[in-house]
């Protein structure tokens, strides 16, 4: 089975010296993919837009498929004994319609986790994303 369509696909990281949300969503026939930092309070969090940029529905698809994102659900990635420190991450995605993806882990990755990442930041890399910084 193969994502043909998406909503919403979130994914935030957090390590000892940063934490992050990347969010894909659907505007008309593109899509808009953003990185958020993200600012932990007591009674809420915060987050403030670093970067967007739009792409084309059929990119993203591509690379949902490529990574395999399907597969991802219900993954549970423990801390590996030992470790104290690392990268947690938390994926939640809408597909197909209405199918939801839940994924999670500490310094344990689903395969294909690493490609997603750096094509994420690959397109918030490319010269037309657009460097913002919303108000706090």
């Amino acid at each position: 089975m193969k994502i043909r369509s998406f909503g919403i696909v979130t994914l935030r990281t957090v390590g000892m010296r940063h934490a992050a949300e990347y969010e894909i969503v659907m505007k008309g026939d593109e899509a808009e993919v953003s990185r958020y930092a993200m600012f932990f309070g007591e009674t809420e969090d915060r987050r403030r837009l670093e970067r967007r940029a739009l792409c084309s529905q059929k990119q993203i698809l591509k690379l949902l498929n490529a990574c395999r994102l399907l597969k991802w659900d219900g993954f549970y990635g423990e801390r590996p004994k030992g470790l104290r420190d690392g990268t947690t991450f938390h994926l939640n995605a809408v597909v197909n319609d209405g199918r939801e993806i839940c994924a999670r882990g500490a310094q344990n990755f689903p395969r294909g986790y690493a490609v997603f990442m750096d094509a994420l930041n690959e397109i918030l890399r490319a010269p037309s994303a657009e460097k913002t910084v919303s108000p706090d």
